[in-house]
This record gives structure tokens, sequence and C-alpha cells, in this order.
């Protein structure tokens, strides 16, 4: 009997358990509901489909022109107490490449991007990703390998021509980055972090930057496609596939993207590559003349309403601006039928000049336009330490710039501060590191400076052997800095 009822309570209770699946089953209890449509139109939705289709289609075709450069270095480092400390410069000069303990060398490695620039093999990369290199390894996007030669550098612009013993390679074709406009969609692709073929998309921010301090000759593309270690010397590209730019850099304050990086415009590219293929190393035009900025302040003293152009404050001598008849004072506004913005501008223009070449300047002198016709000519050592002003003093290695509005800007610099603007300094100099990149010189011995020409006419009679006092402005306050041979 006692064993029929707890057989009775187990049949009640499991058909108790069955009834309440069944019910709540019925009641929805435990059923999804999953949603049967969206509030997005189906012309937004073709609209963002058709973009997204492009956007694969030019990643694409894209990537397989990208490479992976891969170098090995010799690298010394020392072994001493104080590990690598004293392999920094700083302390290298005051203490000397033996001090701590031994120098050891190391093989290091080093990972890149590149771009296929000719079918048979022709590469244009980064000068920072080959430099030093003792053997360059190239990957295909089809993974195979290749050694990699070196054809030739330039530091001025950081790029470098990788070649490799191969043919059909996918080329990419070069746009012609002068066409690019402020908000335009841009791709970049290479190997950020080793993570091969990577591909981001942005706009192009802002248009011939300079005065960054990277390198020599600035005329980047400012561009927020996320671009990390690795990318250097990648491809940026435009909505037509077509190359516009190399990735080189990025400012960053943790050493990531943070949304600001740049590209060496396709045209200079082309033109720095094909000179290289052609001699070997980068020949540039020289035109002989020392230029900045026009402000408005020295635009209304000159009497000119301009305030863009390039305003000569010096003519080498037997140069060929000094053969065309260029005077000091005299605002260049346009080379060879091209606008000239800026200092930085027209420096690049000359510089893509080959030599020889007869060119024609619109230039402003005495309230008048007047056009000037001259042959460029080459651009050797020596000129570049005239052009560069050069001085055998402590200030020697000092190199400057006149304040502008865009600096002042991005610096926060005061309008009442007058002077002109540290851009870099050589560790060799005298004056490393007492003067640092973005101090504003404003007296040199108790005189003031308020541009370029002040400057150079201040600096110019300053001894061998004299000591030299500086009145600067950094980080918001005011410091006189006493600078010794």
């Amino acid at each position: 009997m006692k064993k029929r009822n707890i057989i009775l309570a187990f049949t009640l209770i499991t058909a108790g358990i069955i009834m309440g699946f069944i019910l709540s089953a019925d009641l929805g209890v435990q059923q999804v509901n999953y949603a049967k449509e969206t509030s997005v139109s189906a012309g937004a939705s073709d609209l963002l489909g058709r973009f997204s289709d492009a956007l694969s289609e030019v990643s694409e075709a894209v990537k397989p022109s990208v490479v992976n450069i891969s170098t090995t270095t010799t690298v010394s480092m020392n072994t001493g107490p104080f590990g690598d400390l004293f392999n920094d410069p700083f302390f290298r000069r005051f203490f000397g490449d033996e001090f701590g303990g031994h120098m050891r060398k190391y093989k290091s490695s080093a990972l890149g991007s590149g771009v296929i620039i000719t079918d048979d093999g022709y590469i244009l990369t980064n000068n920072h990703v080959v430099k030093d290199a003792e053997d360059i390894k190239v990957i295909l996007y089809d993974k195979r390998e290749f050694k990699g030669k070196l054809v030739g550098t330039d530091p001025k612009t950081d790029l470098a021509v990788v070649k490799i013993d191969a043919k059909g390679l996918p080329a990419l074709k070069v746009g012609d980055s002068d066409e690019l406009k402020v908000g335009e969609l841009v791709i970049a692709v290479g190997n950020p972090f080793a993570l091969s073929h990577t591909v981001t998309m942005g706009i192009v921010s802002a248009l011939r930057r300079s005065n960054v301090g990277i390198e020599d000759y600035e005329n980047f593309i400012q561009t927020d496609a996320a671009i990390n270690p690795g990318n250097s010397g990648g491809a940026l590209v435009n909505i037509k596939g077509e190359l516009i730019g190399i990735n080189t850099a990025i400012l960053s304050k943790s050493g990531g993207y943070m949304g600001i990086g740049f590209a060496i415009p396709s045209n200079m590219a082309k033109t720095v590559m094909d000179s290289i293929i052609k001699h070997g190393k980068v020949i540039r035009g020289w035109l002989g003349v020392t230029i900045q900025n026009m402000t408005p302040d020295i635009a209304k003293q000159f009497g000119i309403s301009r305030e863009k152009g390039a305003l000569v404050t010096d003519v080498v001598e037997d140069s060929p601006a000094a053969k065309a008849g260029f005077r000091r004072g005299d605002l260049i506004i346009e080379f060879d039928s091209k606008p000239v913005e800026s200092s930085t501008a027209l420096r690049n223009m000359v510089a893509a000049t080959p030599p020889e070449t007869r060119v024609k300047i619109k230039i402003i002198r005495d309230g008048r336009e007047e056009v000037l016709t001259v042959t460029i000519g080459r651009l050797s050592e020596e000129a570049v330490a005239a052009a560069k002003s050069e001085y055998r003093n402590v200030m020697k290695g000092v190199h400057v710039q006149d304040l502008d509005a865009g600096i002042r800007s991005s610096l926060g610099i005061p309008q009442k501060v007058k002077g002109v603007v540290v851009t870099n300094i050589e560790m060799d100099s005298p004056a490393f590191p007492a003067v640092r990149r973005n101090d504003v010189i404003m007296e040199i011995n108790r005189k003031p400076v308020e541009n370029i020409a002040d400057y150079e006419k201040t600096v110019s009679k300053i001894g061998s052997k004299d000591s030299v006092l500086l009145l600067v402005y950094r980080d918001g306050g005011y410091i006189y800095i006493t600078i010794k041979p």
C-alpha cells in the first residue's frame, strides 16, 4: 500500500511538471521574441551597402601592392651596471662611448611596409625603415619572400627605394596628390605591429603640413586613418585605389594611434624615386635665396596687402637668383605659374625642379608685380651651407623660423611674444641642450629679435669664441640662457 502511494505521488508530480512546461510555453513565459524588422530604411541600407562594397573593392585591389619589409641591423649596447642608459646620445656626448661598461654588438630586427611601384620590382618605402640595414627581406601579399637590394635613400624626405628580383608584380598606380582635398576619403594599408596588410579608413585632415620637425623637406598629408608602428612606408590611397601618399609618422603621446598621422605626398615621392633610380641619389634644384614667411606686421611695413608668399631676406652671391636680378625684400608670389603660399612651399617647389630648367617667377617689388626668369641651379653641399647661413659660433646647429599664426596657435604663444621659434637643434651644437625645440628666442645679447632677418643679422656678428646671452620664452615663462663656446 505504501509503495503504491509513492508511485502515485511520483506520477502526479511528473505530470504536474509536464503540464507546467506546456502551460508556460503557451503563455510565452520562456519564449524569446526576435525582432522581425528594423527601423533602417531600405534606401539607407542600400546606400551604406554600396559604400561598404566599394571600400572592400578598393582594399582588395590595393593590398597585393603593399609589402612587408623586414630588416636586420647590428646595434651596440652597453653591458655596464647602468645597462643601456648611457647609449643615450646626451650621456655619450659628456661621458664617452665606453662609460659605464663594455659595448657589445647585437642583431636587431625591425618591421615596416613598402609599396610596389613598378611591375619589375621597384618598391618605395621610408628611409627610417631600411636605415643601416644589413639585410632586407621583402614579403609579398602572396607570402613569397625576396631579398631586397637598397637602390638609394633620401633622408631629407625620409624616402628610400628597394629593388627585388621579380617580374609581373602588382604595381600600384601613382595618383596626383596635388588634386587632394581636405575631407576626402582615404585608406591606409600597411603592417602595423606585424599584422600583415591591415586596412584602415579615414579622411584627409589637412594638406601641406610643414614645420612638423620630422624632415628637412616637409609637405605632409595629414590624415586620421589609423597609422601605427609598422605602417611606415605603407600606402595611403584615394577612393580610386591610387597611391597618393607614403605613410611616414604619427603625432602621439603614447606611441600609438591618436588620430594624427602624416604621409609624404605621392608627387614628392615620385620625384624623389625617379631621381634615385636614375642617378642613385636625389638631385635638387637651387635658387639661391634666403626666405621667410610674410606676416601681417612685415606686410604693413613693406606696404603690401598680401600676407602670403616667400619674402627674400638675402640673395647668395653668384647664385641663379643673383644672376636673375633678385633683391632683398622681393616677395615671391608665383613659381612657374603656381601660387606660392609660404617659404616652405617655395622651397619644396624649387627642390623638385630639375637643374637647368628655366622658370618664370612672379614677385612684388616696391608695390609692383614683376616677372623674373631664372635658370634653376643644382643644390650642392656648399649651396646648402650658404642657404642655411651656417655660423661658426655657439649658435651653430640651431634652426629657427618666424612665428606665424599657425605656430602661435599650435604652441599657445601669446601675441605679445615676438621672436623666432626653434624648430630643431643639432646634437653637436654648443647650444644643445640649453636651447630646446619650440623655444622662442626673443633677444640675443640684449638685442631684440622679431624675425629671421633680425636673428641672422645678430648671429652673423657673433665671434667663434664669444659667449651669448639669450632671452627665451618657454612653457609660458621667460628665462635668460647663457651659451658658452
